[in-house]
């Protein structure tokens, strides 16, 4: 099974937020979700677990995308603009630094007008383990 698959059908916490993977490919990815009033904080934007849920997904691909099992072990993300109901969320997981045991990842996440809604960035941990995507 491929890696978007596996990860849109594995990663059940990410589905039942409505974050899908639609590209992956080695030290890229990019990941959407649609902003619904599930997602709403009391203040009436995107909460940020929601958000930082979508850019998890997409740096899962990616640090997984040389199929080598990889679990982020730091992330820090910045909240620069809020995400409101409707809002079409885009996550491009970029990898900066493919270090055999530590990757180092970037994530922007865009709103369907192309402004900045947050930065993410993390450290991985790369086992010697081979992923398997056929379970």
């Amino acid at each position: 099974m491929a890696l978007k698959d596996f990860l849109n059908k594995s990663d059940r916490f990410a589905a039942n937020v409505g974050a899908q993977l639609v590209e992956v490919r080695e030290g890229y990815a990019i990941a959407k979700m649609t902003v619904t009033h599930e997602h709403l904080n009391a203040g009436g934007v995107c909460q940020g677990g929601a958000l930082f849920t979508l850019a998890d997904l997409a740096l899962a691909a990616v640090m997984n995308s040389y199929g080598k099992l990889t679990f982020s072990i730091e992330s820090t993300i910045s909240f620069l603009n809020s995400a409101v109901e409707g809002d079409v969320l885009t996550a491009e997981a970029v990898e900066t630094n493919n270090h055999h045991k530590i990757p180092y990842l970037e994530v922007k996440i865009r709103n369907q007008r192309g402004v900045l809604v947050c930065a993410f960035t993390a450290l991985g941990y790369r086992k010697d383990k081979e992923l398997k995507t056929d379970e």
